[in-house]
């Protein structure tokens, strides 16, 4: 696929491939994980423990082989690629491509879910608020669903609650 030159680039490199069962859709990348190169790279974010938890994963998975999610039919990417200290340090203006491009790698590559890992990510791209779940919204014949963020910073939400998502939509993606 290739970039638009007027898409910026990010630190961390998407994770994609044709026909995915789920592309996870993150907000953006944190310093962590723009220092790693890797998504998810904060040793406190539950995001590769709740993959291998809710079965996507054979085994648990650490940022830096992130490529290998490919093998089991997951990608990666951000709905917006500036790094930030924190989520709440993004502005509007960060995600004006976000649905486009997302609507691109829809097309383009068919995964057949993009889940967004927190509301916030969803309501970035779309500039829509979001339940928990399956979206009406689709993009070309991809369905969309949004995951409670793993982030540190979304410790309240228990690890139970965070994993019974993550294996609801683990089970309407099974193969």
């Amino acid at each position: 696929m290739r970039r638009r030159k007027t898409e910026p680039q990010s630190a961390i490199p998407d994770v994609l491939g044709p026909d995915l069962r789920v592309l996870f859709c993150g907000i953006n990348p944190g310093r962590v994980s723009a220092a790693a190169g890797a998504h998810f790279a904060n040793p406190r974010n539950d995001f590769w423990r709740l993959l291998y938890a809710a079965g996507f994963t054979p085994r648990l998975l650490e940022p830096a082989g992130q490529f290998e999610l490919l093998r089991y039919g997951v990608g990666v990417t951000n709905a917006a690629t500036r790094t930030t200290p924190g989520s709440g340090d993004l502005r509007r203006a960060d995600f004006a491509a976000a649905a486009e491009r997302l609507g691109r790698i829809a097309g383009e590559l068919r995964p057949r879910w993009i889940g967004f890992v927190g509301k916030e990510a969803y309501r970035g791209a779309f500039n829509e608020r979001p339940q928990l779940g399956v979206q009406k919204r689709r993009l070309h014949d991809t369905q969309l669903f949004v995951l409670p963020s793993t982030s540190p910073a979304n410790a309240a939400v228990p690890w139970a609650e965070r994993l019974r998502w993550f294996e609801e939509l683990a089970r309407r993606s099974a193969p």
